[in-house]
């Protein structure tokens, strides 16, 4: 009852107050005509049911949430301008050498082994895992990362595979330099994909376009064909499907809980205290997000691996994805919402919006409140029903 209470609590909480979305006029009325507000007043379901929709939580998971400002007086004022030069004019060239140099030792020893030891595959790939890690760790190093690794290091073992929150695409780079892992990654432009077509690919990782439909059943077989290699490097999934602000969960998609082997969860948790890791592709480049990183005063991140998971007798594939999803929800201390991430990249046609919507009669003469309310509603309803047909 107590774990109840405490996240009705939360719910309340984070939940907007209505009255900011209602006119003041609506406050005080005549009486004898049915208001918005008395049927807000005489039902809490309506209310509660009426926040919800406002609040819109789908849209809340993919927001970043800048910090209060604490700098604007004529006291800490001085000192936020030396951090600024501090952090600008000498930890970032500091950093940008600390990079450089790894990339030189890098590439300096992955390319003599990738080119001169390709009869020895078993030892070449060795030494490759060693050197994807070791480029990781400078990466981490750039950003001042201070990463506590939790639970028993990954190992390589046949039939499992490791599935985690996501945040950015840091989270595969803060994996990577404890254990080289096959990841499973949307395909990028520019030196992010050159990265994933030559020094990537030799860790056994996956990846797919969201564009291109047959890229899931090709997928789905190279999943089935890695878990079953005895040799191959542990394989990590981010079932989420996209970037999640690291306070919410929104739903994992089924593939990686239906490869019938074992599950091992992963939970990323980011301390914001110096920067928000969260990545929002549609608004920066993973260039500008890794020098947002590499201008603030560290990456201070919590990684739990957590006890291995098997689909229980009579457990479906997306029942055993929503309890592994509440292992690492609870965890790394995140929010389970009810949404399909890849809704962010789908939207339905013009037709089936006109088709889908529907209107609600107004409960006022002006009309206002009735207006949000059915805005809201059928952004909320139509999104529901994309959630039908995006999952997967």
């Amino acid at each position: 009852m107590s774990n109840l209470k405490s996240s009705s609590s939360e719910l309340d909480f984070d939940r907007p107050n209505l009255e900011d979305y209602l006119p003041t006029g609506s406050i005080q009325e005549p009486h004898g005509k049915l208001r918005l507000r008395d049927l807000l007043d005489i039902s809490p379901t309506l209310t509660e049911a009426a926040g919800a929709i406002i609040d819109d939580s789908f849209t809340r998971c993919f927001k970043s949430n800048p910090p209060e400002p604490w700098n604007w007086n004529i006291y800490l004022f001085p000192l936020w301008c030396l951090g600024v030069v501090v952090r600008y004019g000498i930890l970032f060239p500091i950093r940008v050498i600390v990079l450089t140099i790894g990339w030189i030792i890098f590439l300096s020893c992955y390319i003599p082994v990738h080119l001169l030891l390709k009869g020895h595959d078993k030892f070449r790939k060795k030494l490759e895992r060693c050197l994807v890690e070791l480029i990781c760790s400078f990466f981490v190093a750039s950003w001042t990362g201070v990463v506590k690794y939790h639970g028993p290091r990954p190992s390589i073992r046949p039939k499992q595979v490791f599935v985690a929150n996501h945040t950015s695409m840091i989270d595969f780079i803060v994996l990577e330099q404890m254990t080289a892992f096959a990841v499973i990654m949307q395909k990028h432009p520019g030196w992010v994909g050159l990265l994933q077509s030559t020094i990537l690919e030799g860790v056994g990782c996956i990846w797919f376009n969201r564009s291109e439909a047959k890229d899931r059943e090709i997928v789905a077989k190279k999943l089935r064909q890695h878990v079953e290699g005895a040799d191959n490097n542990p394989l990590l999934i981010f079932p989420e499907g996209t970037c999640v602000n690291n306070h919410y969960t929104v739903m994992f998609k089924k593939g990686a809980f239906e490869l019938g082997c074992t599950v091992c969860p992963v939970a990323i948790k980011y301390n914001k205290i110096f920067v928000d890791a969260f990545w929002n592709s549609k608004k920066q480049s993973f260039t500008t997000h890794l020098l947002q990183l590499m201008t603030s005063w560290a990456v201070v991140c919590d990684v739990w691996y957590l006890e291995p998971q098997n689909i229980r007798p009579g457990e479906t594939p997306i029942e055993f994805a929503e309890r592994v999803r509440g292992i690492i929800s609870v965890r790394a201390g995140l929010k389970k919402v009810p949404w399909d991430g890849y809704l962010k990249y789908s939207r339905p046609s013009p037709k089936h919006r006109e088709r889908k919507s529907f209107p609600l009669p107004a409960m006022s003469d002006d009309g206002y409140c009735s207006r949000v309310l059915q805005n809201q509603c059928c952004v909320a309803w139509k999104r529901s029903k994309e959630l039908d047909v995006f999952t997967s």
